[in-house]
């Protein structure tokens, strides 16, 4: 896949892409390494390789694999609209796996397109829980993210930066929550500890934004510490 990038003033991005096809689309169930996913803590996934077949049946085959091998399942449905072919459409295959999930993050304008709400408030968010789900994540760029359990939810600040590019921040983010409770999930469970760890994410992600491109900008955990320290 063929992807173009631009960027505004304010660092956001606007993507094209070109597919024709590419890899990732070509993807078939029996080319999966079940070996590999079934030793992964964690299985972490998006909503891309739903769009055509045989990369769907091949995602839908590893999401199995490792559900059944015990691993966390993780959806950020990384929402790219260009991609699908209609609106309509991203938001059923999106929604089709949705009840697997046990951990979700969505960005604020995917909670809105999902919801098909113009608000960002707890009620939105909580029409998108179900019984599977363990935490629910609304990131909200330069205002944080907010966290839904079971039994618990809240929000969680922003760092204030310079930002430059933001490409890869919600990347950033679910990828420094993701390696803090990949060994101890009752993390999850856990509000005050919870908390700092969505901080120690929110750093990271904010880092991100002070550089172009994703993963050159993409910080150390004494990059997230520094920040977090510095701030205090």
């Amino acid at each position: 896949m063929l992807g173009i990038r631009t960027l505004r003033a304010d660092g956001e991005r606007e993507f094209m892409f070109y597919r024709n096809p590419s890899a990732d689309m070509l993807l078939k169930p029996e080319e999966l390494n079940l070996e590999l996913i079934r030793s992964a803590n964690v299985f972490h996934y998006g909503s891309i390789s739903l769009i055509v077949e045989p990369c769907r049946s091949a995602h839908l085959k590893a999401m199995e694999v490792a559900k059944d091998a015990g691993a966390l399942l993780s959806y950020d449905p990384n929402l790219r609209l260009p991609l699908w072919p209609s609106p309509e459409e991203a938001r059923e295959q999106i929604m089709s796996i949705w009840d697997k999930a046990e951990v979700i993050k969505v960005s604020d304008v995917e909670l809105e397109f999902l919801t098909g709400s113009d608000k960002i408030d707890d009620a939105d968010a909580l029409s998108l829980w179900h019984p599977n789900l363990k935490l629910l994540l609304v990131t909200l760029g330069e205002k944080g993210c907010r966290y839904y359990t079971k039994n618990f939810h809240g929000s969680v600040e922003a760092f204030h930066v310079k930002t430059v590019d933001t490409t890869g921040a919600g990347d950033s983010f679910v990828g420094a929550l993701l390696c803090k409770i990949v060994d101890d999930r009752s993390i999850l469970e856990d509000e005050p500890r919870l908390r700092e760890v969505l901080k120690f994410a929110n750093a990271c992600g904010a880092i991100t934004t002070t550089k172009k491109g994703a993963i050159p900008a993409l910080p150390t955990e004494q990059d997230a510490l520094t920040l977090i320290k510095g701030s205090e």
